[in-house]
């Protein structure tokens, strides 16, 4: 499973509050300390990134926020100027103004266009060998397809010319499994699972990417063993709760009760993992990051679950 870290290109994606951005920050992390030179980019530039390493904004160019490790974030503006740069030689200018314009009433026309600018970029930087590994926080799980299957929708359009042949290295590093994979982020609760494994149909119909793995995030441990089990509930019988509380001096009811939530959760989350390990492709391992009982965020919280998934993952 180590192979998640070895790939040139990782797309991290899932439903808006499964923790996808703290997962993307946390692989990235990982990478770099296993010594590779690393770049997370930020697609919706909202700045979880930046909060996750406490770090000031990122933004279009990339800069250190951690040994071996650098962050940005998307732009399509600064993306469209450096591609005119690179591949038509047009110079760097303060605002491109009219082009701007010009390119969002094409890209209003043709859906792809701008996507092909995000993805671009990254496979640009692939492509370059700027960095050892790419770790992308992408948009959620409404919009993710869209943006992966771009370039192949962009070269089932045009036939001939510049166009094509830009997309058809693009298409060469996302359809190569040992460069580029999808990292699909869920939790343990009903409607994630649901959107996971509908996802997963989708990627692997729709676009060329392979699924490399699925994070399963804030998966609570579970507290009793079967012989421990049947000890609780003794402690649970009426009689023997009200005894408790008169040996400790107060009402146990209300920490029983607890107990006893607790185990309903985990068990309820443990049909739902069921769930998802036989809608998705058993071929694609689960990840499982435990939840972190903790109100903090930032490196602390952060650092938990790149430990968490370096047990996971072996490393």
């Amino acid at each position: 499973m180590t192979a998640l870290l070895d790939r040139k290109l990782l797309f991290v994606s899932g439903k808006g509050g499964v923790g996808k951005t703290t997962i993307a920050a946390a692989l990235a992390l990982l990478a770099a300390e296993r010594g590779q030179k690393t770049l997370v980019c930020e697609i919706d530039a909202k700045g979880d990134i930046a909060s996750s390493y406490e770090c000031d904004q990122t933004g279009y160019q990339p800069r250190q926020v951690q040994p071996g490790l650098w962050a940005m974030s998307m732009n399509t503006e600064e993306s469209l100027r450096e591609y005119l740069n690179i591949q038509l030689r047009v110079p760097m200018v303060g605002r491109i103004g009219p082009v701007a314009r010009a390119f969002d009433f094409v890209a209003t026309a043709a859906p792809g266009v701008k996507e092909i600018l995000t993805v671009g970029k990254l496979a640009y930087e692939v492509r370059e060998r700027h960095y050892d590994l790419i770790v992308v926080d992408a948009s959620a799980t409404g919009h993710i397809v869209g943006q992966l299957a771009a370039p192949q929708a962009i070269n089932s359009l045009v036939q001939v010319g510049r166009v094509r042949q830009q997309t058809g290295w693009m298409l060469d590093i996302l359809s190569d499994p040992d460069v580029t994979g999808l990292c699909l982020v869920a939790t343990p609760e009903e409607m994630p699972v649901v959107e996971t494994v509908e996802l997963a149909e989708r990627i692997s119909k729709e676009t060329t990417v392979d699924l490399a793995a699925v994070v399963v995030n804030r998966v609570l441990p579970e507290l009793f063993t079967r012989a421990e089990e049947e000890i609780f509930e003794t402690l649970c019988d009426p009689e023997v709760a009200e005894n408790l509380g008169e040996a400790a001096s107060g009402d146990a009811g209300p920490l029983l009760a607890a107990a006893r939530l607790a185990v309903t959760l985990r068990r309820t989350r443990a049909g739902h993992l069921q769930r998802l390990r036989d809608g998705i492709d058993h071929s694609v391992p689960l990840i499982y990051v435990p939840y972190l009982f903790t109100r903090a965020h930032g490196q602390r919280a952060l650092r938990q679950v790149t430990a968490a998934l370096a047990a996971e993952l072996g490393i």
